[in-house]
Parts: C-alpha cells; structure tokens; sequence
C-alpha cells in the first residue's frame, strides 16, 4: 500500500486493485473462498485505521479532549457506584421489608440506633468499620460491573470512525469508477 504523507489517504494502483480485485473473486468462488478474497480489503481497513489513530495521537487538542473525557467517565461510573447504588440499596432493601411502609421502617431501626448510641465507643466504631466495608464492596461490585458494561470511547475512537466512514465512501467511490471505465470503454475514433 502506498502513502505519499501522513496526512494522506493511502492511493494508488494497490488499494484499487486490493478492492475491485477482491470484488471480482468474491463474486466467481464459493462462500468460504468468498471470505478470504475479502481479507485484503478488510486488511487495508485495518491498516488505514491504525494508520490514522497514531496520527491523530500526536494532535495536542485530542489529547486534552481525551483527558478530559476519560476523567468524566471514570467519576461518573464511581459516583453512581459509590455515590447512589449503596445508598439506594440502604434505604430501598430495609423499605420493602417493611412493605413499603415507612413508619414501620422507622419502628423497626429505632431500636438499633438506640442500641447504637447507648453502646460504649468500641462497639461503635466496630459498627462503623462494619458499614463502612459493607458500603465499600457494595460499591466496588458495581463499578466493576459498571465498567464493564459500559466501557469507555475515547474521543480518538470516535474521530477514528469518522474518518473511517469517509475513506469507506472514497473506497466505494473509487470501485464504482473503476468499474465504469471497465464497462464503458472509449468509443473508436470515428
């Protein structure tokens, strides 16, 4: 595959002949020949992508975007896994034991926190340390799913995307040309 710089598009006889030459085949083979014929131009996809990624790497402004989006995503994904899941999972779990009823809720924790005040500072603070790893793993289980199931785009992958959208198009583009000249052929001179 030809470049000419870094900020070019990969041209050339290679890349028309990779496409249009692995149309042709995919169209005369069999299915599982069908998909080998097409690994050349899902090759070129993969190399104009990497290509583009380690230049758009070095742009400062992405950089910063991508700093920033990143630290966004990892506050988000704690605040709601530190932050809401415990303390929803707190009141939400002691209310339907008591049948959504509230007053009940109240009845029954009154004596607990009694108990809590009246006990001396070692049974206080072991029950601390005790809400404390229960509010903890609670909230790590759920950012380590939340991570999961949400994982992060950078901002190179969507500019990635992008691009990659534009080249398909000059690709398609450029099969179609081809594909015209082969068809219409230049009249003889008259």
């Amino acid at each position: 595959m030809k470049e000419t710089s870094a900020d070019s598009r990969p041209s050339g006889p290679d890349t028309q002949t990779l496409s249009t030459g692995s149309a042709q085949k995919a169209k005369s083979q069999s299915p599982s020949t069908a998909t080998e014929a097409r690994t050349p131009v899902l090759e070129a996809y993969w190399v104009e992508r990497k290509r583009y990624l380690e230049h758009i790497r070095k742009v400062p402004e992405l950089r910063r975007r991508n700093i920033r989006a990143t630290l966004i995503y990892l506050l988000r994904r704690f605040l709601w896994s530190f932050g809401f899941f415990p303390i929803f999972i707190a009141f939400w779990v002691p209310l339907v034991l008591s049948w959504f009823n509230p007053v009940v809720m109240v009845t029954r924790a009154m004596p607990s926190l009694q108990a809590f005040i009246n006990a001396n500072p070692e049974v206080q603070a072991n029950t601390e340390q005790t809400l404390f790893i229960a509010w903890l793993s609670i909230g790590f289980i759920f950012a380590v799913f939340d991570l999961v199931l949400t994982p992060f785009k950078s901002p190179y992958e969507y500019e990635a995307d992008v691009h990659m959208r534009a080249w398909e198009q000059e690709q398609k583009r450029r099969r179609h040309e081809s594909n015209q000249q082969r068809r219409d052929p230049l009249p003889d001179k008259v």
